[in-house]
């Protein structure tokens, strides 16, 4: 497999975070609806058995990688109170060349990376506005009460001139990346996530795809995740892993919204950011992780079949023994 970086750019405020796993999903939709049920089928033969033909990462500030989630003992020490130091939480590129234990004082919060990328002072990655939502009841011609009351809903806005970086790692035997460009392409016209029928979540890529930058960097003795993954039973040093936890509370999209139940099961992984050190050393590798899902242990009731991108991206770095 190799690792490409693409170059997202919203073109409407979102009603989903651009994770990885939710990508996935939505990415196997268009997939089925352009190439058919049975080649999606085909792809996603042995996914659960570690092969899969892509695996997507978060959708990360153009130019930066999430910081690595390091208890403080691991970093320089900084001037800064803890508080500032918490919300530097994006990397950027040209840091990898540092040592690690500098990689915090080097990080960037979100209003720095804003910044970075052309935002005006004192913007931010994105805001979350409420939007006004009614339902009408065709008796009386008002809103009222239950089914019919008023709500909102939350919506990401971005700043101008803000861009994403996404990194896939892709099997070109079983999926060109042609084929790949051209279902994202089909996801940003029609639109990413909740809400996309009433216009949200698109987006358009810029550019072309590139060799991921640290693609050539050594394997290291730790993986640091570009998306959420499930390393659980993965062979990984429980002592000198570190990450944050994530329960992912899914539900089906498009047409199987429809469907009885379009709820999953919970899926307990850990964010982008974490740093997992195998038991046993290994040669480079283009994500970790695993598939979830599938006949054997469904997540979803109404679609057993289904499956879940427990499998994230991964950059190979240096963690420092510690006692």
């Amino acid at each position: 497999m190799k690792t490409y970086r693409l170059t997202l750019r919203p073109l409407t405020a979102f009603g989903t975070p651009l994770a990885g796993d939710t990508l996935f999903g939505q990415l196997c939709w268009a997939l089925r609806h352009r190439l058919g049920n049975a080649a999606l089928t085909a792809l996603l033969d042995g996914y659960t058995a570690g092969r899969p033909f892509a695996v997507l990462s978060d959708g990360l500030p153009a130019g930066h990688l999430p910081l690595p989630a390091l208890p403080s003992r691991l970093w320089a020490a900084s001037g800064l109170d803890r508080k500032a130091l918490k919300r530097r939480r994006w990397l950027p590129l040209d840091a990898l060349a540092a040592p690690l234990a500098g990689w915090q004082g080097l990080a960037r919060s979100d209003a720095d990376a804003a910044q970075a990328l052309g935002g005006p002072p004192g913007a931010t990655l994105h805001t979350e506005r409420a939007q006004p939502h009614n339902t009408l009841n065709r008796q009386t011609g008002s809103t009222g009460t239950g089914a019919f009351a008023p709500y909102t809903q939350a919506q990401l806005w971005f700043a101008p001139g803000m861009q994403f970086d996404l990194y896939l790692a892709l099997d070109e035997a079983r999926l060109p990346l042609a084929g790949l460009l051209a279902a994202l392409t089909h996801i940003g016209h029609t639109g990413f996530g909740r809400d996309a029928s009433i216009g949200l979540g698109k987006f358009a890529l810029v550019g072309s795809p590139v060799a991921a930058p640290f693609g050539a960097r050594p394997a290291g003795n730790a993986w640091l995740s570009l998306g959420p993954c499930a390393p659980q039973g993965q062979g990984f040093c429980p002592q000198r892993s570190f990450y944050q936890a994530l329960t992912r509370f899914g539900r089906h999209g498009d047409i199987a919204v429809h469907a009885a139940s379009p709820f999953k099961r919970p899926l307990l992984l850990a964010r982008a950011g974490g740093v997992f050190v195998p038991l046993a050393p290994g040669g480079p590798a283009p994500f970790i992780g695993q598939g979830l899902g599938g006949l054997a242990a469904p997540v979803s009731p109404a679609m057993p079949e289904t499956v879940h991108q427990g499998y994230a991206p991964v950059l190979g770095l240096h963690l420092p023994e510690t006692r």
